[in-house]
């Protein structure tokens, strides 16, 4: 830098603190410029290593949070899972209360004809059917068969529609009188107390339900022959029980069962 030497004293004067302040303005610059070059020289053992993250395979991609497993998907045990519990087996059906009940080796049931013996409601629903058949008038049974639940078994299978078209239906006429005819004489012969003291106990029509029918003597016979053809009672000793109409009335007056068949 050259600065003229002209006004004397006071011109070099000029000159000498202007040629100071320049000298200090280049030593603060380079003061200033250390730092940062100085900071460039750190040595790179100095500074702290990177952290490694752990290895797991069951992180997400983008961190270290373990992944859940799939929903639904049950922990893996090793171990075959448990079979369904069997369908427990069916018990065995006796065949229903309306079955013939013939025990070749018990003892021969006793046979009664005595009306006065049954309870009052059996004896009550006895002469009501009875009533009813006489009169020649199949509807006077609808309010005796009942309905629902508690309605009289006229089948061995299921029936379709209204039970009065399906005693009918049986009858050989139509206004339903022979199965009057035929209900009525089954009432009217002797009858057997089956199953006493249990929930099944009955009074069934006709006694011959639970006699074997190559007991039955002469005058069983003839009862029998009131009520079946002697070709029915063939076809019925090669079956080994009878097994024509028969009712029952449980010891509270319910008709339960008009049934025919085995």
């Amino acid at each position: 830098m050259n600065f003229p030497m002209s006004g004397g004293p006071q011109g070099l004067v000029l000159y000498i603190r202007l040629a100071a302040c320049c000298a200090t303005i280049a030593f603060v610059t380079c003061l200033a410029s250390r730092p940062a070059y100085a900071l460039s020289e750190i040595q790179r053992e100095e500074l702290p290593s990177p952290v490694t993250p752990p290895t797991n395979d069951n992180v997400s991609p983008g961190g270290a949070i373990p992944m859940p497993d799939p929903m639904g998907t049950p922990p893996s045990t090793g171990q075959q899972p448990a079979a369904p519990d069997a369908a427990e087996p069916d018990s065995p059906s006796d065949g229903g209360t309306n079955r013939p009940r013939v025990d070749p080796e018990a003892p021969l049931p006793e046979v009664v004809y005595d009306l006065g013996k049954l309870p009052e409601p059996v004896r009550r629903m006895h002469d009501l059917i009875i009533e009813a058949c006489r009169s020649g008038d199949i509807e006077k049974l609808r309010p005796l068969i009942g309905k629902g639940d508690s309605m009289t078994q006229l089948s061995l299978a299921d029936i379709d529609g209204d039970a009065i078209a399906f005693l009918k239906g049986l009858s050989g006429d139509p206004d339903g009188q022979e199965i009057l005819a035929i209900l009525e004489e089954v009432l009217s012969a002797g009858y057997v107390h089956v199953d006493a003291g249990t929930p099944q106990e009955l009074y069934v029509w006709p006694y011959f339900f639970a006699l074997p029918l190559d007991k039955l003597d002469a005058k069983q016979r003839v009862e029998l022959f009131k009520i079946v053809t002697a070709g029915d009672f063939d076809d019925m000793k090669q079956f080994g029980a009878y097994i024509f109409y028969r009712v029952g009335i449980t010891p509270a007056g319910q008709w339960t069962f008009f049934v025919a068949g085995d």
